[in-house]
């Protein structure tokens, strides 16, 4: 039974519900799948979030984190839009393009974290420019956004 109840808690933490129910019981799943209540049903409390933000969220060691200015907190919380290095003034940490890397606010708040799409080396050469400007710094540009918000968990709302 910890078992079941604990995968009962994973699928909450990941925004599903679970009915745990006896196997003995006949017609079990014809007859929950018809609206029948049977067993213990747990609820989610929480949205259903997709693998990838549980894996950003949660799985993968952070490498580096990037400081953003009031305007990209805001753009963050208030719209998950992408994150740009017009909005970035500090990087920290080693890390390459693809690592996790977390948004911080100037008093250190995480705001989300995601995958980055340069190193830093190079998020330190654009940080504070305009997209229309990263390949004039570094001869070429692979993306106009530090990080998708595709590729982003959004950690605060406020």
């Amino acid at each position: 039974m910890i078992t079941k109840i604990l995968a009962a808690k994973r699928a909450a933490n990941s925004g599903g519900h679970t009915v745990i129910a006896s196997g003995r019981e006949p017609q079990v799943l014809v007859r929950l799948a018809q609206g029948e209540r049977i067993g213990t049903e747990l609820r989610a409390v929480i949205p259903v979030q997709s693998a990838r933000q549980r894996w950003l969220a949660s799985h993968l060691r952070v490498r580096g984190r990037v400081t953003l200015d009031d305007g990209a907190v805001k753009a963050l919380t208030a719209g998950h839009k992408s994150l740009l290095a017009i909005g970035v003034t500090r990087v920290e940490g080693h890390f390459g393009r693809g690592d996790v890397v977390a948004c911080v606010d100037a008093h250190g708040v995480e705001y989300g974290r995601g995958l980055i799409n340069y190193s830093s080396t190079d998020t330190q050469r654009i940080m504070g420019l305009p997209s229309q400007k990263i390949e004039e710094v570094l001869g070429s540009m692979s993306d106009s956004e530090l990080m998708h918000r595709d590729n982003m968990v959004f950690s605060r709302t406020d």
